[in-house]
């Protein structure tokens, strides 16, 4: 189900809340299959992984203003959010367009990107 939004506001590089409900976007992913992560700016595990995730969301930022709306999977997270994915205007999606520009790694259960330099 196609969800538009008055208000599409951006919480980091993978989260929007649509008319104040949170989604967690998936990209051309499936829930709880596959989907993108962009590095955290809420409790990053390093500098490097706060730049990059303020970087991934200033882009978010950007593409939110190309959004048609939300496509909803109807599947939540475990912290309630809505899973779906950002349609822009022109068909792709907001996470296909992170993971091509790098700002967001490919997610899969039970893996995590390593943001940080070793």
């Amino acid at each position: 189900m196609l969800l538009v939004c008055a208000l599409i506001a951006v919480v980091d590089g993978d989260t929007v809340k649509c008319d104040g409900q949170s989604v967690r976007l998936l990209g051309d992913g499936a829930p709880n299959i596959s989907g993108f992560d962009t590095p955290e700016t809420y409790r990053p595990d390093c500098q490097q992984e706060l730049e990059l995730g303020r970087a991934a969301t200033a882009r978010m930022s950007e593409l939110v203003s190309q959004a048609v709306g939300i496509e909803d999977t109807g599947v939540r997270d475990r912290f309630g959010r809505i899973l779906g994915s950002l349609i822009l205007s022109d068909g792709r999606t907001a996470g296909s367009v992170l993971l091509e520009e790098g700002h967001a790694a490919v997610w899969q259960p039970g893996y995590s990107a390593n943001w940080c330099d070793s």
